[in-house]
């Protein structure tokens, strides 16, 4: 029959209100999302401002205080789709292959004779030996650096691919290797752009790849795209090289393994330096934002205890002598070795500015991008333009839960006033819900709640249907209603599963917009059900202890 145990009944109470409860702090949303922030910078800092107090207790602590987060088409802000420069790592790992190779046939220079290095295209390797009859062997200390691939896809092959003429070697990463670089390039890169990112404290970023080494970054709240390019779209590689001398002419022939980098303070002055670093940033530990001795902005720096030991070793023996400070491939300084620096700990002072300070040290702690970016897209979207979203957005969806609900109360009566507050619980739910899983709403997904509405009274259409096919059949009020949801239930079952498929397919195959519409809807297709199925029977079961009615007009 229609009864519904007490126990139940209070399970759907009590979920009902907790969802209410959960999607309120939504209606105060900035007075919350300032206590939030306080909350997270003063367990973040330790330090309580009369500011930062002031917000915090804006909002009581013991209420819920879980939001909706906003996406970057309603909050405004930063756009960035950028392309990981793979071939920059395949140069990287030939140069420092390149010391490696020379130590190890220099303890062979009896049969093998002198080696150098040849100018090859960037990311290829090529050596010239004395004995051109040594090869076989020369070639032997070469495959020795070469690794089984560690991808599924290069199971079996080598990391590097060796060919010999004459008395030369050319060296260069296999095809496989360059698969399983480029995937853990771009992999690594995502990490590094988070881990900048979520250091300066922006709200839900969504940061993802997109096809094989593009990167999809999209800030909500920060100011501009250029902000958003200051903060991710340099490496922040640093490095301490050893000085040959400083030039004024950038086209100056160098050897081999050597390079000309600019200087960062003073124009037209270049620096020769040696390409394989001293100490490299990867064996950075932290890095502050600091003054130097004249109270000028500057960045204060510590190693590991690897980097401590090799910078301590090349300052011992070379005292007197230049080092170059090296950011990005400019040389931000060339200090004279004075004394030997063994605490493993430095500062890089220069022309900078308090915040170029504080955004050099989050990218140095962050660590260093493995490759450059090249911004295919840049996008900055004004926070008055995203107010204008959300006003399109309210409004499309009031509009449409007032349609709905004029049509069911037009339709069917006080059960259509049942059915109608059910589709607006329905539409407070999916907030609650999207608040407590820290879901992004945008725009598509506003477009999914405005289809959640629409849909979400089939159940109930079906329903009423139902139980006006058992009215005609000549059975009583309470009869036919149960019976009216007992025949409906498998169709409304059959209806939401098969949604739920289609929802999940496009979120798991689709990207941006279409997941957030995807969420959206299947978030919505839950609370749909129970609302139509557990609520909206309730209601009725209500109704019906409270006036008992002996017929039905439906």
């Amino acid at each position: 029959m229609l009864q519904i145990d007490r126990w139940k009944r209070i399970l759907i109470v009590g979920l009902t209100l907790l969802g209410l409860a959960m999607a309120a702090p939504n209606l105060f949303y900035e007075r919350v999302e300032q206590h939030n922030d306080a909350v997270k910078t003063i367990e973040q800092t330790g330090v309580e401002t009369p500011e930062l107090i002031a917000a915090r207790d804006g909002w009581p602590n013991w209420l819920p205080n879980r939001l909706v987060n906003l996406g970057l088409d309603l909050r405004g802000g930063a756009h960035l789709l950028g392309e990981v420069q793979v071939e920059q790592v395949y140069k990287a790992r030939m140069d420092s292959l390149w010391p490696e190779i020379r130590r190890a046939m220099s303890d062979q220079r009896e049969t093998i004779g002198a080696v150098r290095r040849l100018p090859a295209p960037e990311g290829i390797l090529k050596l010239e030996i004395e004995n051109a009859g040594a090869i076989p062997q020369a070639v032997e200390i070469v495959r020795g650096y070469s690794n089984p691939v560690t991808s599924l896809t290069g199971a079996g092959q080598q990391s590097l691919a060796i060919q010999a003429d004459g008395n030369q070697i050319t060296v260069q990463l296999s095809d496989a290797e360059k698969t399983a670089t480029d995937q853990r390039t771009v992999l690594q890169a995502l990490e590094i752009i988070r881990r900048r990112v979520d250091e300066v404290g922006t709200r839900e970023p969504t940061i993802m790849q997109e096809g094989q080494d593009r990167i999809l970054i999209q800030v909500p709240g920060i100011g501009s795209a250029e902000e958003l390019k200051g903060l991710i779209g340099t490496t922040a590689k640093l490095s301490f090289n050893s000085v040959v001398g400083p030039t004024r002419d950038p086209d100056q022939a160098v050897s081999v393994g050597q390079e000309i980098l600019p200087s960062q303070d003073e124009p037209g002055l270049y620096y020769i330096v040696e390409s394989n670093p001293v100490v490299s940033g990867e064996e950075l530990t932290d890095a502050m934002p600091a003054t130097d001795q004249n109270g000028l902005p500057a960045v204060d720096f510590r190693f590991n205890p690897s980097g401590a030991r090799k910078f301590g070793e090349y300052t011992s023996a070379n005292v007197g002598q230049p080092f170059a400070i090296v950011l990005d491939n400019e040389v931000v300084s060339a200090p004279t070795i004075r004394q030997a620096i063994t605490g493993g700990s430095g500062q890089i002072s220069g022309k900078m500015e308090y915040a170029q300070a504080n955004r050099l040290a989050v990218q140095l702690r962050a660590g260093a991008l493995p490759a450059e970016l090249n911004f295919l897209e840049e996008r900055t979207i004004g926070p008055e333009l995203g107010q204008d979203s959300i006003d399109a957005g309210s409004l499309s969806t009031i509009i449409a839960t007032a349609a709905v609900v004029a049509y069911m109360v037009a339709s069917y009566g006080l059960f259509g006033v049942f059915a109608s507050i059910s589709v607006i619980i329905n539409v407070i739910l999916i907030l609650s819900f999207m608040g407590m899983m820290g879901a992004t709403l945008t725009m598509p997904g506003i477009a999914g709640i405005v289809l959640t509405v629409g849909t979400a009274v089939d159940a109930n259409v079906i329903i009423y249907e139902r139980i006006r096919e058992e009215l005609r059949r000549g059975k009583k009020v309470v009869r036919a209603i149960s019976d009216g949801f007992n025949e409906a239930m498998s169709a409304i079952i059959d209806a939401n599963v098969t949604s739920f498929i289609a929802a999940a397919v496009m979120f798991f195959l689709g990207s941006g917009p279409v997941k957030g519409f995807a969420v959206t809807l299947t978030i919505g297709l839950v609370t749909s059900v129970f609302t139509a199925i557990f609520l909206t029977r309730l209601m009725i079961v209500w109704w019906i202890e409270l006036r008992k009615p002996k017929e039905l007009i439906l």
